[in-house]
């Protein structure tokens, strides 16, 4: 079946080796390679990606001296160790399979007092300002660098991968903004880009030719002042000429206020700069980004985007993504959707990554799903995340499984999301879910509202109650108003939404509804020139950064929308630590006004009246959108435990605080791999 995909599946000669297909398990920090004694975590989570089919796996940044701010380190014999129990378990599992360590120093973002960076500029989101290197510390790294190459052979890599990009200590060198010396390693151009240059001749010396060296450039920075096209073209070649194997696109400093690897960024949206790359080059490419299906890997590829695909995250999602693809069966995919909630956000918190829709991702030693010793006849009732996740697993394990749904469609709350503008790629996951009720067997019965006279008559073993939540309808004088409706209905379609909106509510709900609303023409996620647009991004051009400068072009409804909060803190705030920020910037261009610390006071044909500060105000509004959180749904089960039949809940029913898939999905795999 690969002649679905012929370019994904062809060799490609990368220095003096071959890897398999142009698939890369691109480089993320898991947090396994921070923790003491992790190495059998560590290597059953790339063997599992290993037996999966990629033709190359690269590590998550190993730090090659003490000032890079890692807990996964490379300087010294005494380090070898670890690293040699992965690699020995990656090449006995699949020695078709090349990995590659990425060698990472952090710079100005190490989060110590020791950071270091050519200039002392703190970075927007470091933590300390750092420290200006001497010239003997320049030395000191790049000698760092090299030892640190060397060490991962001795390891058993078969290469190493140097990061230059994101606001990490090789980029700061090459941005002038951040780098302010006068000496030989500032200044001029030339000048810059010698700590690079310098880093892969003596990296080249230290491990021979025979050892894959990949170097990751930031193709289009995504910052004012940033790299301009010719200096990335002429870096890219001179790193070319002194040995470098590949050439690993980036894009985006961590500072940057652009989207890049978000669900709301289209698919594959910033390969076709890899490809203006790739014919300077004589050397193999790879671009990277959103790319999380087999299909766009091979648009990419045949389009002359690049030689090889990283996809990082999707590996996360499914690490038999390569494998399902080469026997085709796509439909099996669980499709990394770019929520960053349980991959990006635990890694920026300082805590252990894994995946919303795959919750073994990094505990595959621990959240096993093995063959049930006894096989039980279990009732789900609910075809929300919960419902399905705890579903398909206990199918796995080999139990008859019966899902009920009052609805005629599965996904739950996720029937919702999938609605919003920038978070289509919610439908994905509901195709996986329905493709593997249909495979594994389950008796799906939509349309069906189970009750406990159903339970009875079924005979189950076990019964699992996944009915979600209702949402809640707040104490407020004139609720029942005319204006007023529900956020369901407003997704829906069912309700008619006014020119003046005020919506009760601004967790992820509220903001979901305000985008809704507010949203105007093409969804930027399914249009690469209108979220360039809404992002200012100069894809043709590519001026410095690869940003206009100019403010941003935001379609609109024109609808003016108050988003209020109970809470003092700041509206947004307990979003996703890498995605919130893109949805409040989103909707403050639209105009939309954010308010905290507001005590609803009543609802009449005015509009919505609070007290704000201590202050009455009146939010003038032709509809009011209640967003208030929501209620466990435990009537069934109330009714099961009262008629003796005893149930687990999981979910929303078990928990609703804050509507978390994440949480959900995770309690439900978990309890089906323990039924």
């Amino acid at each position: 079946m690969t002649s679905r995909y012929p370019h994904v599946f062809s060799p490609l000669k990368v220095g003096t080796t071959t890897i398999k297909n142009r698939i890369l398990m691109g480089s993320m920090h898991t947090g396994l390679e921070d923790v003491p004694n992790a190495a059998e975590r560590l290597s059953a989570y790339f063997v599992e990606r290993a037996k999966g089919g990629v033709g190359m796996i690269i590590t998550g940044g190993i730090g090659p001296h003490p000032t890079a701010g890692n807990g996964a380190k490379l300087v010294d014999a005494d380090d070898v160790a670890m690293h040699r129990q992965v690699t020995d378990a990656v090449h006995e599992a699949a020695d078709d399979v090349k990995i590659v360590m990425q060698i990472l120093h952090t710079g100005p973002l190490a989060g110590t007092p020791d950071c270091v960076a050519p200039s002392p500029v703190k970075s927007r989101i470091g933590r300390y300002q750092p420290n200006e290197l001497t010239e003997e510390g320049i030395e000191e790294q790049i000698a760092a660098f090299a030892r640190c190459a060397a060490l991962a052979k001795e390891a058993g890599y078969d290469g190493v991968e140097i990061i230059g990009s994101a606001g990490y200590l090789i980029s700061t060198f090459l941005v002038s903004k951040t780098n302010q010396r006068t000496d030989r390693w500032g200044g001029e151009w030339a000048n810059r880009m010698r700590f690079p240059v310098e880093i892969v001749r003596r990296v080249r010396e230290a491990v021979g030719k025979d050892f894959i060296l990949v170097f990751r450039i930031s193709a289009m920075d995504m910052l004012q002042e940033g790299l301009a096209w010719d200096e990335v073209v002429s870096l890219a070649k001179a790193l070319e000429a002194e040995g470098v194997d590949v050439i690993s696109t980036h894009f985006c400093w961590h500072e940057s206020f652009v989207p890049t690897i978000a669900t709301m960024v289209p698919r594959a949206a910033f390969a076709q700069v890899t490809g203006r790359l790739r014919k300077q080059l004589s050397i193999p490419v790879i671009t990277s980004n959103r790319i999380n299906m087999p299909s766009v890997a091979e648009e990419v590829l045949a389009r002359g985007d690049a030689d090889i695909v990283s996809m990082a995250r999707p590996m996360l999602a499914d690490p038999d993504l390569v494998n399902k693809a080469a026997e085709g069966r796509e439909d099996e995919i669980n499709t990394c959707i770019g929520c960053n909630q349980a991959c990006l956000d635990h890694t920026f918190t300082g805590r252990l990554t894994t995946c919303l829709v795959n919750p073994r991702a990094c505990r595959e030693t621990e959240l096993t799903i093995a063959p049930a010793a006894a096989k039980r006849k279990i009732a789900v009732v609910g075809a929300g995340p919960a419902g399905l996740a705890y579903a398909v697993t206990a199918a796995e394990r080999g139990h008859a499984v019966t899902l009920f749904d009052a609805a005629e469609e599965i996904g739950g709350q996720f029937n919702y999301a999938k609605r919003i503008p920038g978070k289509e790629e919610f439908y994905e996951t509901l195709r996986y879910y329905g493709r593997m009720l249909d495979k594994l067997g389950v008796d799906v019965r939509l349309g069906t509202r189970a009750d406990v006279d159903t339970i009875k008559a079924g005979g189950f073993d076990h019964v699992v109650v996944a009915t979600g939540i209702a949402p809640r309808t707040p104490p407020i004088p004139g609720i029942d108003h005319a204006k007023v409706i529900s956020y369901i209905d407003v997704i829906t379609g069912k309700a008619e939404v006014g020119q003046k909106v005020a919506i009760i509510g601004a967790g992820g709900i509220g903001f979901d509804v305000a985008e809704l609303i507010t949203h105007a023409g093409k969804s930027s996620a399914l249009d690469v020139d209108v979220f360039a647009k809404e992002w200012g991004i100069d894809f043709k051009n590519h001026p410095r950064g690869g940003v206009t400068g100019v403010t941003p072009e935001v379609a609109t409804s024109g609808r003016e929308v108050t988003l209020l909060q109970r809470k003092e803190t700041p509206v947004g705030q307990g979003l996703g630590r890498t995605t919130g920020w893109t949805h409040r910037i989103t909707l403050q261009r639209r105009g939309v006004k954010m308010v905290s610390g507001a005590d609803y006071v009543k609802i009449d044909d005015a509009g919505l009246h609070a007290v704000v500060g201590g202050d009455p105000v009146l939010f003038e509004a032709d509809t009011v959108i209640v967003c208030a959180g929501q209620d466990p749904l435990r009537t069934l089960h109330d009714q099961l435990e009262a008629a003796g039949i005893s149930s687990e809940l999981v979910g929303g029913a078990f928990e609703s605080a804050e509507l978390d898939a994440k949480r959900a999905i995770k309690q439900a795999t978990e309890c089906a791999a323990a039924a």
